[in-house]
């Protein structure tokens, strides 16, 4: 019998409009609610397992129900060191789950969503046996460190970026893409690997040395 993953999906409070719909991803996982992603999270009828945050982008009305409903609440003062999602990403890697997904992570501050994607390479790093990946309705984020790695098609977000996030990118192959790529090393900064697509069902990438951000999009 195969055993079971250990799932869990952080909930943030970015704008409402760009989050997918997270009926799809609620089976069998263990739901984090950030700050006013809490609030959202009830107004869909699914009850966070743990909510964190110094709430202050919430009306007192909606604390109240945030009160009465949640179960596990730890509360934060604004005055502190790190930001509500990354409490949630503490807690959630504390949990030793095998995958992290993001919600409400993105669109709405450039800052916040800049620190968002940078945190989730920096626990990606430190955790390299769970998979963390952030998700709204346009795109999917997820990073990776040097390995060998398979990639399926995916219909619904066909273009596919590879973005260096250290000064160089060494060896890096792409195989089964519409414009592949062998033993290349891409710079930081550079936009050669940006928009890219499988020809195939699946195919594969691979790099010897830094970190890559692989971003997957719809228009």
């Amino acid at each position: 019998m195969t055993e079971q993953k250990k799932i869990i999906h952080i909930m943030a409070g970015g704008p409402p409009e760009l989050i997918p719909d997270i009926t799809r991803f609620s089976e069998n996982v263990i739901w984090i609610g950030v700050d006013r992603g809490v609030f959202y999270l009830l107004e869909k009828g699914i009850t966070p397992d743990f909510s964190v945050g110094d709430f202050d982008s919430i009306s007192n009305e909606e604390w109240l129900i945030i009160e009465k409903k949640a179960p596990n609440i730890k509360t934060f003062l604004p005055e502190k060191d790190e930001t509500d999602m990354e409490l949630a990403m503490i807690w959630a890697v504390d949990q030793n789950p095998d995958l992290i997904y993001i919600f409400g992570a993105s669109g709405g501050r450039l800052d916040h969503f800049m620190a968002n994607a940078l945190m989730l390479s920096h626990y990606q790093n430190k955790n390299p046996f769970i998979k963390i990946k952030m998700i709204d309705k346009q795109n999917s984020l997820s990073v990776f460190y040097p390995g060998h790695y398979p990639i399926e098609k995916d219909i619904a977000k066909k273009y596919i970026s590879f973005i260096p996030l250290t000064e160089e990118v060494v060896h890096l192959s792409l195989n089964g893409f519409k414009y592949p790529l062998f033993n290349r090393t891409v710079n930081f900064g550079s936009s050669l690997c940006i928009s890219n697509e499988l020809i195939k069902q699946s195919g594969n990438f691979s790099f010897e040395k830094g970190i890559l951000m692989m971003i997957r999009s719809t228009d």
